[in-house]
Parts: C-alpha cells; sequence; structure tokens
C-alpha cells in the first residue's frame, strides 16, 4: 500500500514512475546456516576471472603507481601520441578504463558479470585545462551578474558560498572524481546526451547496472551554489526557532516545533501577519511533522513562478525574508530551470532503461542544493523501485545528521530511499578552502573518525533496512574492515544479499580480491567502470594513479596476493590459464 503523501515532490518533475522492481540475475550461495563468511585471502577466488598477464600487469602498474613519478608523464613526451596510446593500453588504461566507447566495453561488462560482479558506467572524458583557464572558467560561472555590479549582493553573501579565484581550479587536490567546468548551455546539453548514452549503455549491457552523473556537467554551478547557501540558512535558522522552544539540544529529527508556538514567534519576529504566516505553513509548505520544512523543501520548482523567488533567506536580525542577491537576469533565470529539465530527463531516461542513476557528491559548498535535488527526485522516481541514489560523504561532520534526516522523510512518504556511502574525495581541498577564506572545517578530525561515521551512517541505513524493506544502500568501499563491518551486520540482522537491499562498490582495476568473492558468494557487486578515447582520460588515469601512489606506499596487501596467485599458478602448471 502506498502513503499518502502530505506533499508533492516539486512541479517540474510531476510524472509518476511505474515498473517492476529490478532483480539482480545472480544465484547466491548461501549456506544453511544462515551466516554467510567471505575469505578475502582467497586468491583463486578473488583472481578466477584473470588471465596470467591481466595478473602481471596488475603488478606492474600497482608498482609503477607506488614510484614518486609518474611515467606518464615521461612517456607522454618522448613516445608520441601513437607509441604512447599504446603503452598506455598495455599498462595504466588497461587496468582502469575499460574501453573507448559503448561498444567497446560491453566484452568485459559481460566478463565480470559472469563471475557476479556487475557494472556502474562513468564516461570518464574530461577538459583537459590548465589552472588559469579553469580558473576564469569557474569565476565566470559562480559569479551572478547581480553580485558584480551590486556591493549589496556581495555582502549578503557568505564567503563559504562564493567564488574564490585562489580555489577556482576545483581539481586541486582531488584525485579520484571527476570536474566538470562550465561553458555555455550548449555544453551541459552535450554532457546531458553523454550521460544518456552512457544509461543506454549500461542498460544494453547489463540486467542490472548503474550509471553515474554529476550535477556540475548539467549547468551553471552558479545556481548550486545560491540554493546551497539558501539551504544552510534556513537550516540555521530552524535552529534558531528550535532554541526559542527549548529544543536545541536534543538530536535534529527529535527537533519538532510546535506549529502554533511557530506561528507566535514569527509574528513577533515581524515577518508577516498571523495570519499570513499561517497560510505559509499549510499545503505545500507545511512540513510532515508540523516543522518548518527542513526536512521537506518543497515547491522546489513551480512553472508559475520565477525560480528566484525561491532564493529567500531569513534575516534573524530583522525578522525578515530577504533575497539572497538584489536581482537575477531572465537568462540566470533560464540557466537554473534548464539544469533541473536536464537532471529530469536523466531519471526518466534510466527509468525506462531500467537503470539505476547514481548522483556523485561534490564540494560542500555545492553539496546542500545537489543532495536536495536528488532527494526530489528520490520522491518522484523511487515510489517501486529504487532508480535514484544519493551519494553521502562520510568524512563530513553533518553526513549521520543528513541520512538520517533523508532515511526519516523516505519513511514517512513511503518512497524507496536509495544510498550511495563513500568516505569522499575532497578532504584536502575542503580543508585548506576552509582555513584560507575562514569557515568552520566541514571535514571530520581524523581517519578514524571518518571510519566511524562511516560504520553509523552505515549502521542506521541497515537497521532501517532491517525494519523496513524499502531502504538500499551501496557500501562504496575499498576498505576491507568496513566490508567485514557490513557482512557482521548483515549475518547479525538477517540481511540476506538475494534480497538485494546491500550492494557493494569498488573502483575497476582496484580490489579484486574484494569484489570478486563477494559477487561469487551471491552478494551484489559493481565496479565502476570508467570509459572514453584514450587521449580523453588522462585526466582520470593520472588521478587514479596518485591514488594508488598513496595507496600502494601505505599496504602492500594486493601486490602480495597477485604475487600469491601467479606463484600458485606456476606451481600448478596453469602457464596457460584460461578464465572458466
Amino acid at each position: 500500500m502506498r502513503v499518502t503523501k502530505l506533499r508533492p515532490p516539486c512541479a517540474l518533475l510531476q510524472e509518476s514512475a511505474q515498473g517492476d522492481v529490478i532483480r539482480q540475475t545472480r544465484s547466491s550461495a548461501e549456506p544453511a546456516s544462515g551466516r554467510i563468511s567471505i575469505n578475502f585471502d582467497n586468491t583463486v577466488e578473488a583472481y578466477r576471472s584473470k588471465k596470467n598477464w591481466e595478473l602481471l600487469r596488475s603488478l606492474l602498474v600497482f608498482k609503477l603507481c607506488s614510484l614518486d613519478f609518474l611515467i606518464m608523464d615521461l612517456s607522454r613526451k618522448f613516445l608520441g601520441q601513437k607509441l604512447f596510446e599504446k603503452l598506455m593500453k598495455m599498462t595504466f588504461y588497461g587496468q582502469f578504463v575499460a574501453g573507448e566507447d559503448q561498444e567497446s566495453i560491453k566484452p568485459l561488462i559481460q566478463k565480470n558479470q559472469a563471475f557476479g560482479v556487475g557494472s556502474v558506467l562513468d564516461y570518464s572524458v574530461e577538459e583537459d585545462l590548465t589552472q588559469e583557464e579553469a580558473e576564469k572558467k569557474e569565476m565566470e560561472s559562480c559569479v551572478s551578474e547581480a553580485e558584480n555590479i551590486s556591493a549589496l549582493g556581495i555582502d549578503q553573501r557568505e564567503k563559504k558560498f562564493k567564488a574564490h579565484r585562489q580555489f577556482g581550479d576545483r581539481r586541486g587536490g582531488v584525485i579520484s572524481a571527476r570536474t566538470y567546468f562550465y561553458a555555455d548551455e550548449a555544453k551541459c546539453d552535450q554532457h546531458m546526451d553523454t550521460f544518456i548514452k552512457c544509461i543506454k549503455a549500461s542498460g544494453g549491457a547489463s540486467v542490472d547496472g548503474f550509471s553515474a552523473i554529476k550535477m556540475t556537467a548539467l549547468g551553471r554551478p552558479q545556481f548550486l551554489l545560491q540554493f546551497s547557501e539558501v539551504l544552510v540558512k534556513w537550516k540555521r535558522f530552524f535552529k534558531f526557532l528550535a532554541a526559542q522552544q527549548g529544543k536545541d539540544d536534543v538530536d535534529i529529527l527529535e527537533q519538532k516545533l510546535e506549529l502554533e508556538h511557530l506561528q507566535e514567534s514569527l509574528t513577533q519576529m515581524g515577518v508577516g501577519a498571523k495570519a499570513d504566516i499561517k497560510n505559509w505553513f499549510t499545503g505545500e509548505k507545511l512540513g510532515l511533522s508540523g516543522t518548518i520544512d527542513l526536512l521537506d523543501w518543497n515547491s522546489l520548482i513551480n512553472d508559475r513562478t520565477k525560480i528566484s523567488n525561491l532564493l529567500l533567506v531569513p534575516n534573524v536580525e530583522t525578522g525578515h525574508l530577504e533575497p539572497l542577491l538584489s536581482r537575477f537576469t531572465d537568462e540566470e533565470e533560464k540557466q537554473m530551470k534548464r539544469m533541473l529539465q536536464r537532471l529530469d530527463v536523466l531519471a526518466k531516461h534510466a527509468l525506462e532503461n531500467g537503470v539505476r542513476l547514481m548522483v556523485d557528491a561534490e564540494q560542500t559548498y555545492f553539496q546542500p542544493a545537489i543532495s536536495r535535488l536528488t532527494l526530489e527526485m528520490q520522491r518522484l522516481y523511487n515510489q517501486e523501485k529504487p532508480i535514484i541514489f544519493n551519494t553521502y560523504q562520510c568524512y563530513l561532520k553533518e553526513a549521520y545528521d543528513n541520512v538520517s534526516v533523508d532515511v526519516e522523510l523516505s519513511r514517512r512518504e513511503g518512497w524507496f530511499f536509495g544510498a550511495k556511502l563513500v568516505r569522499g574525495a575532497y578532504m584536502y581541498q575542503e580543508r585548506s578552502r576552509a582555513a584560507e577564506i575562514g569557515y568552520e572545517d566541514p571535514i571530520n578530525p581524523d581517519y578514524e573518525a571518518t571510519n566511524r561515521m562511516y560504520h553509523k551512517c552505515l549502521e542506521y541505513i541497515l537497521l532501517e533496512i532491517e525494519h523496513n524493506r524499502k531502504a538500499n544502500v551501496m557500501v562504496a568501499s575499498h576498505n576491507e574492515d568496513t566490508v567485514k563491518f557490513t557482512l557482521e551486520k548483515m549475518n547479525e540482522m538477517g540481511l540476506r544479499p538475494s534480497e538485494n537491499k546491500v550492494y557493494f562498490g569498488q573502483l575497476l582495476g582496484m580490489c579484486d580480491q574484494i569484489s570478486f568473492p563477494l559477487g561469487q558468494a551471491g552478494f551484489p557487486v559493481y565496479k565502476y567502470v570508467p570509459y572514453g578515447p584514450v587521449n580523453e582520460v588522462i585526466p582520470y588515469l593520472s588521478r587514479r594513479a596518485q591514488e594508488n601512489r598513496g595507496f600502494m606506499k601505505g599496504s602492500q596487501r594486493e601486490r602480495a596476493l597477485l604475487g600469491q596467485e601467479l606463484k600458485r599458478r606456476l606451481f600448478k602448471g596453469q602457464l596457460l590459464y584460461q578464465p572458466v
């Protein structure tokens, strides 16, 4: 039975999603005892799908990644383009990238699927911009016309949510995430078309695939900055009102303001007449628990009004709602709406092709808006099955609050919650930006704190799955302890792999000793599969090499397991080993 909605999702996204639940086709080898144990030291299972030359390539690439210089930088200069591309296909490209286009990646996807591992397709082409070019594009796309001509507009903005040239190149300090810079609306349409092709390729190559998108590829990031600031200020306003009612020391989900008291407070603040405020908190503007609209910011898009009218923020000092900026141009209005329309188009294509859509997380000054827009898509498209997945960065101090609030909203409204949990890709950049510009560091103090946060968020979602089978989570982690923690909790809660509620994810070319044993034991596990022309994925490959440089210096485990399996095959006389 579907739960009746007290409030509709945003008006732009008003088509309901219908269809059967996507199901995995892999069989589950669940023991009669009901408990499942995976041996991540079993190299036979881990590398069953790999030929000997593939194991040798992995050893070579991981060894090169551990060095303090990058062979890609040197070989590109001295070999010339053709020889360089051949070398890449034999080494880094062959290890970390599936192929050049939708057709060429199918053999690898199908082979992995035969060994129990699905795919999250990701077209990994990026512009090869200089730092100066990246900074110029960022400043042009993140600063509105009002900020350029009005000192008032600048003064009202918080430092965190303003563009700063020294951090304009968002690639700095980021080693495991693609970066898009806004050029124009036509370029955003191209990105949307690329994502559509990726969705169709995922649907055509796999019966249970995912596809990944980034919100900054779909429109001018100015809107994400501005809307993020609005959401943060409204949340801060909610906490101010909660403090007035003596509820500031309780958990965020327990801060349920009494509507009558709330109306009185706002009237006293001079926000408006009591009758007007009462209308403000009815219908679409009424929170599910009678609170100000923080769990579910409604009327996000309304075809009948200007989007800029939604960018109003409460001024606690004056007691009035004020526009974030003094004015918006008609073109800025159109750019904001186009971004949301592109997102809607992608969600519809995902639904039509039986593909689940993962919205990647980005920097904290964009993320509140990205999460809010993704949530609106979930409210619309996750009615019958989990189609849209939001990404939660567990290195953030507020990660648990974000997860628990969104789970609660899905529970109240009755749609399928979908989450991907990651530790996060922007830590060094976020810390540096906060310190330099002067706002609170949003990142947990150390790696152990991030691990605790990851496990806390994960356990909360697993408990929700245990009590309400509508929640779904992808454990996107290369950390073996986290995977073991997940398996133990699943055993304790009686969550079976065959229910397809808990997924695991790792990057292509890394941690096969985790992915393949899980897949062959019947767990839904996926590789994040990049693809694209050799020369155009070099930025991605450079970061992958850097990531592995740190990874390999800290741990020799994967190389040791690869060497162990090669020796085993040599002693067994399996020099021409063929995957079966």
